[in-house]
C-alpha cells in the first residue's frame, strides 16, 4: 500500500483528522488498483473518515449502470493487485477496507453499500458515497455511460444515499503500487475539499435523488493550473438547458453554465453540476438551491 509520504505535500492541509469522520464508500470504473482512487482513499482516511474501497477488479469504464452479480476471475485483477483464480470478490491481505469485485462499477458500489461496508462496521450502512477521481472527464453526453457517473447514481437512487462523481481530465493511468502523480495528488485534494465541505454544512448531505457530477481541470506541472488553490469552483449543470426550466439564482441570472461550457471557457475550472439521479440529467432548481446553500463559501462565477 502506498505510503502517505508520497503525498505529504499537496495533502498537508489534511494531516491531522476532522472532529466529524462519517462511514464513506468509494468506487470508480478504472479499477479497485488505479493510482487516482487510491490516492484519494489515503486522504479521506488521513482525514478521519471511515472509508471502504469497494470497485471493479479491472478497468470497466463506459459501463453506464449495468449490474450484474460478480462471477469468479480466471485471470489476475489489473495490474497483477490480485491472483488468477481468486473467486468473485476479494480484498487486499492486509487492508480488509480495499475490496474489488468481478462486476460492473454500480455491481461494485451496490456491494460495497449492501454487505462489504457494513460487515466492516458493524453492520452500519454508509453515509456517503464518493466514486472517483475518474481517469478522464465525464462531461455532458459521456454522462450517460460513465461508470463513475453509474456507480454514483446507483448509490443515489437506488440505496438512497447521498453521492457525489470526481472526474479529472488527465488522462494518464497510474497503478496504485507506484508513487502518487501530481495530478492524482491535486485531485484528491480537490476532491477531498468539496467532499468535506458538503459533510461540514451538515445532513441531509444532499438532496433526495440526486448526485453531484464534478469534473477537474488538466493538470500539468509548471503550467498556469498545477495544484489545488489554482482553481476555481463553477456550479454548472449538465446540460445546456435551452429548453428547461428556469435554473437556481445565481450569478446575477436563471441559466448556471453547462460543465461542458465551463471547461471549455475556463480551463482552470471545477464545475459541480446537481443531477437528478433517475435519469442523469440536471436536477430542478430547489435542488440547486440546496446544493449552493452548502458549496457557496467555495464557488466562483465564470
Amino acid at each position: 500500500m502506498r505510503s502517505l509520504k508520497h503525498i505529504a505535500a499537496p495533502l498537508a492541509a489534511f494531516a491531522l483528522p476532522f472532529t466529524h469522520g462519517i462511514r464513506i464508500i468509494q468506487s470508480n470504473d478504472d479499477g479497485w488498483a488505479e493510482g487516482n482512487l487510491r490516492v484519494l482513499n489515503d486522504a479521506l482516511n488521513a482525514m478521519g473518515h471511515q472509508v471502504v474501497l469497494s470497485a471493479p477488479a479491472e478497468n470497466q469504464s463506459g459501463r453506464g449502470s449495468l449490474d450484474r452479480d460478480p462471477q469468479p476471475r480466471k485471470d489476475p485483477c489489473m495490474y497483477d493487485s490480485c491472483p488468477a483464480n481468486s473467486g468473485p470478490v476479494g480484498s487486499n491481505a492486509t487492508r480488509p477496507d480495499l475490496n474489488w469485485v468481478n462486476s460492473y462499477p454500480a455491481t461494485s458500489a451496490r456491494y460495497g453499500i449492501d454487505s462489504i461496508g457494513p460487515k466492516l462496521w458493524s453492520g452500519a450502512k454508509p453515509e456517503l458515497v464518493v466514486t472517483g477521481p475518474n481517469v478522464g472527464s465525464n462531461l455532458w453526453l459521456v454522462d450517460w455511460v460513465s461508470g463513475t457517473v453509474g456507480a454514483a447514481c446507483y448509490a443515489a437512487h437506488d440505496a438512497g444515499i447521498p453521492a457525489i462523481a470526481f472526474s479529472g481530465a488527465n488522462t494518464e493511468t497510474h497503478p496504485w503500487n507506484t508513487p502518487a502523480s501530481l495530478e492524482s495528488a491535486v485531485f484528491a485534494e480537490i476532491s477531498a475539499n468539496i467532499t468535506q465541505s458538503i459533510i461540514d454544512a451538515g445532513e441531509p448531505y444532499l438532496p433526495k435523488d440526486v448526485f453531484l457530477n464534478v469534473n477537474m481541470p488538466k493538470i500539468v506541472a509548471g503550467g498556469s493550473c498545477s495544484k489545488a488553490s489554482d482553481v476555481k469552483y463553477v456550479l454548472s449543470r449538465i446540460t445546456s438547458g435551452i429548453i428547461s426550466p428556469p435554473d437556481v439564482n445565481w450569478c446575477g441570472g436563471r441559466r448556471l453554465p453547462s460543465e461542458l461550457h465551463v471547461h471549455q471557457s475556463t480551463p482552470c475550472s471545477v464545475s459541480i453540476s446537481v443531477g437528478d439521479a433517475s435519469d442523469k440529467t440536471t436536477a430542478d432548481a430547489d435542488a440547486q438551491q440546496k446544493v449552493l446553500d452548502k458549496l457557496k463559501p467555495l464557488l466562483s462565477c465564470l
